[in-house]
């Protein structure tokens, strides 16, 4: 089994290397079967087959197995019968018993089971003290099962969304989630808050937007201790727009004389250094090539495009040569995904898609094909690429998985996403 994903290995190294790799993956026919039952004494419980189809659905997105179409809702037992079921085509074999624990919470004891080699290749408990988590319990199985077989990293899956929706004219809340939206819980309410970012990989603190004073107001906020730390107050606006690797420095829009500017904010001594000047719109800046770059949106050319400079530099270089509206980017060593009107319509619905490209060469790449697609944010390990989508009056959180040529969806069931981050 393990030589299967060695083929992953070998396609994925290069990570947007050429659109001929993902031809190879969409037409591989090597990807691993897995067939996912769940113990008989607890089909019952209430959790059970919402963590089961998590999983299939987790290992669906992944890009790197393909799920069994069995109906079986029972365990085969703790020996299941191999040969039967590598006679219907099933690669691996997922074996779940899920209760609920003493405490309230739920355990989730896995088995999974290889029938190229006819035995138990891994057994793992996944424990979660509160019940509405379970996804993140699901989530870490498949990561789990992922891992052990060698393929590509799934770690993403266990990390928080944070996104801002709006409620009401001029009320916005601030939410953490899983990425398929299952999970949420509300950190920040009452009022206008907006532009939530990520403070450091451990997802322990974040900046966002407030606008319930008479000057919008950055603040960092720490989720396990509430600490509440006001970082600066700017006339128009003030926004955190990235944050680098290690969160000792921030990008931040603000426009304390009137046009919006970047700023780079140096957090330990809280130095704040002006790195764009012009008599109009800079904003949305993203560190870029190991932070020796920024890539900003400006209306240096009559429309919003997308531009970088040298953070010592002074000179400013035009990125993107097409489409009359292109914003809000985010990036990844030297990829720079953003989005782009592409019709130019007052009266009618227009379309914004989402592009990929490189600081490095002229590589260019569209990657979604309708609705209004916006802000797009790159995972840690720069494979897949989150964004908001907005089509049909629906709301929804996508995910695209680069190296593989998928993208899903995941709706918002109540009020329109404004903002989001990983």
């Amino acid at each position: 089994m393990r030589k299967i994903f060695l083929v992953f290995i070998l396609i994925c190294t290069n990570l947007f290397a050429v659109d001929a790799t993902m031809e190879i993956i969409k037409k591989s026919d090597n990807l691993p079967k897995i067939e996912i039952a769940v113990a008989s004494d607890t089909k019952n419980f209430e959790y059970t087959n919402k963590i089961r189809n998590m999983i299939v659905k987790d290992l669906l997105v992944s890009g790197h197995f393909q799920s069994s179409n069995s109906k079986e809702s029972f365990a085969f037992s703790n020996n299941p019968n191999m040969l039967g079921l590598k006679n219907r085509g099933v690669d691996l074999f997922l074996n779940l018993t899920i209760k609920e624990s003493s405490f309230g919470g739920l355990n989730l004891n896995m088995k999974l089971f290889d029938n190229n080699i006819m035995g138990l290749i891994l057994e793992k408990t996944i424990s979660s003290s509160q019940l509405d988590r379970y996804p993140f319990v699901a989530h870490r199985a498949s990561i789990a099962i992922n891992k052990y077989l060698n393929a590509p990293p799934l770690d993403w899956m266990d990390k928080f969304v944070i996104f801002s929706v709006y409620k009401d004219a001029k009320k916005a809340d601030i939410v953490i989630a899983d990425y398929t939206l299952t999970y949420q819980k509300t950190i920040i309410s009452g009022g206008l808050n907006i532009f939530p970012k990520w403070s450091n990989s451990e997802q322990e603190s974040f900046y966002y937007t407030t606008y319930n004073g008479f000057l919008p107001e950055l603040i960092k906020y720490n989720l396990y201790t509430r600490k509440v730390e006001k970082i600066m107050k700017s006339q128009g606006m003030v926004v955190c727009s990235d944050v680098n690797k290690d969160g000792s420095k921030l990008l931040i829009t603000a426009s304390p004389e009137g046009q919006p500017d970047i700023y780079l904010y140096e957090t330990k001594n809280k130095r704040k250094v002006k790195l764009t000047s012009y008599k109009g719109i800079d904003v949305g800046a993203h560190f870029v090539e190991n932070d020796s770059k920024i890539v900003f949106v400006s209306d240096r050319l009559k429309n919003p495009n997308i531009f970088a400079k040298k953070i010592n530099g002074r000179g400013v270089e035009r990125l993107v040569y097409h489409g009359r509206n292109n914003s809000s980017a985010t990036t990844f060593d030297n990829y720079v995904v953003y989005s782009s009107r592409e019709s130019n319509n007052e009266f009618s619905y227009n379309t914004f898609n989402l592009y990929l490209i490189s600081t490095k060469s002229d590589f260019i790449r569209r990657l979604t094909t309708n609705g209004v697609n916006q802000f797009p944010k790159f995972s840690s390990d720069g494979e897949s690429v989150l964004f908001i989508k907005n089509y049909n009056g629906k709301s929804s959180v996508g995910v695209i998985r680069l190296n593989y040529n998928k993208s899903f969806l995941f709706p918002l069931v109540s009020g329109k996403l404004q903002s989001i981050d990983w």
